[in-house]
C-alpha cells in the first residue's frame, strides 16, 4: 500500500535574530563570507524519516519547542524543509493556526467561502455543505458578524467546521482545539474519531487521554528526533514516564 506522506531525512532550522534589522544583516554577513555561521539557527528537526499509510491515525507529542507543529507545517506545504524529500498524495486539511486562512474584517458567512476555497474546495460544494458547516461550528447567531469580534474560541469552531467538511484524505489538527468549550472538544474529537476510520490523521496534541482515544499509532519527538514510533499507549507511557524522571 502506498503512503499518503513519507519524509525522508527531512531537516529544517529556524533563525532567530535580535534587534530590528538582525536577519538582515545576518544575510548580508552570510553572502560575503562563506566561513560565516549563524549563531542563531535552531534545528526544529534533524533528519526525520517516516510514512504514514491511508487511513491511519497518527498522533504526534512532546514538549513543547520539540518539533512537532513544524511537522504539520511541512507537510500541508506552509514552510519547507532545508533538506530532505516530503512526498505527500491526497488532499489536504490543515488546521494548525488559530485564525489561520481566516479574514478578521469578514463575516462568519464570509470566511466559510474563503477559508473553504483556500483548502480548495468548490463554490458549489462549499453551498451545498454550507448549511452542515454552520449547524457543527453552532455560530448560526453569528454569521453576519465580523469574525474580529469572536473569541478565540469560535474562531476554533469556525476553522475546524470548515476543515472537517472540505473532504480531506489528509487530515491534521494541532493543539488549536484547546482553546474551545470542553463540549465543542468532545464533538470535535468525536468527529476525527470517526474521520480516522476511511481517512489519515495526523493529531498534535497534549491531551494524552485524547490521542490515545483517537490514534493507533503515536510518534514522541525529542529536540528534533523521533525518539519512539509505534503503539499508542506504549509510547504515551513511554513519554509519561521519561516526564516523571526529569
Amino acid at each position: 500500500m502506498n503512503s499518503v506522506v513519507e519524509f525522508k531525512n527531512v531537516s529544517k532550522d529556524f533563525v532567530t535574530s535580535r534587534g530590528k534589522y538582525g536577519l538582515l544583516i545576518e544575510a548580508i554577513s552570510n553572502f560575503f563570507s562563506k566561513t560565516s555561521k549563524n549563531k542563531n539557527k535552531i534545528h526544529a528537526l534533524k533528519n526525520v524519516s517516516f510514512s504514514l499509510k491511508p487511513g491511519e491515525a497518527i498522533g504526534i507529542i512532546g514538549k513543547n519547542g520539540a518539533g512537532k507543529s513544524t511537522i504539520l507545517k511541512l507537510i500541508s506545504k506552509i514552510i519547507y524543509p532545508n533538506s530532505g524529500e516530503i512526498i505527500v498524495n491526497g488532499k489536504i486539511g490543515a488546521f494548525i493556526e488559530l485564525g489561520a486562512g481566516l479574514h478578521p474584517e469578514l463575516s462568519g458567512r464570509e470566511n466559510i467561502y474563503l477559508y473553504g476555497a483556500i483548502l480548495g474546495m468548490k463554490k458549489g460544494e462549499i453551498e451545498k455543505k454550507f448549511n452542515e458547516i454552520v449547524e457543527f461550528a453552532e455560530l448560526k447567531k453569528f454569521l453576519e458578524i465580523p469574525i474580529k469580534k469572536y473569541s478565540s474560541g469560535m474562531y476554533s469552531r469556525l476553522g475546524f467546521s470548515v476543515c472537517s467538511f472540505c473532504n480531506p484524505d489528509i487530515l491534521l489538527v494541532d493543539e488549536v482545539l484547546a482553546v474551545g468549550d470542553i463540549q465543542f472538544q468532545k464533538k470535535c474529537l468525536d468527529k476525527m474519531h470517526s474521520f480516522a476510520k476511511e481517512k489519515t490523521v495526523v493529531f498534535v496534541s497534549h491531551n494524552l487521554d485524547a490521542v490515545a482515544k483517537i490514534c493507533k499509532k503515536v510518534m514522541l519527538i525529542e529536540n528534533g528526533k523521533i525518539v519512539k514510533f509505534g503503539n499508542a499507549i506504549d509510547v504515551i507511557r513511554t513519554y509519561v514516564r521519561n516526564s516523571k524522571t526529569i
